[in-house]
């Protein structure tokens, strides 16, 4: 799946069923002057969709929560970490979860790092921009907030 709009522009691939969660992403990036397409998948199936229609590189990363219904995130990591194309794409988890036990389990999985979504709206904005801070621009492109 090709950018349509400006090839140069990096693609996320946000796997959350929330709505209200997926448009902090983008209202974080926005105030951090992200320039970057943000694509959200409600489950992981249509995730999978999304990474079966896609080339390599598509996407610079995937932000992924852990529960959905259907397939949780981490048996979707476990799943992708095997995929013959995406194994090895980026997975940054962002997830509501804050026992230690989901962490070790993400991280055991492949995960490449492991995020708390917080209630706090500044401390989520926070997250948000040092995980696009870390993966997606250059350190000095971002606005500090």
């Amino acid at each position: 799946m090709r950018n349509p709009g400006n090839l140069q522009q990096p693609t996320v691939l946000v796997v959350d069923d929330s709505e209200d969660d997926f448009e902090t992403v983008c209202v974080a990036a926005r105030l951090a002057q992200v320039t970057a397409q943000f694509v959200n998948a409600i489950d992981t199936d249509a995730a999978l969709r999304m990474l079966d229609a896609s080339s390599p590189g598509d996407f610079v990363f995937m932000l992924l929560d852990f529960n959905f219904p259907g397939v949780d995130g981490l048996t979707f990591l476990q799943e992708l970490r095997q995929h013959p194309v995406h194994g090895q794409m980026p997975v940054v988890v962002f997830t509501a979860s804050v026992n230690p036990r989901d962490q070790a389990a993400f991280l055991a999985a492949g995960a490449d790092a492991f995020h708390v979504k917080t209630v706090r709206f500044d401390d989520c904005l926070q997250i948000l921009t040092d995980i696009f801070a870390h993966w997606l621009v250059p350190p000095s492109t971002i606005v500090a907030r």
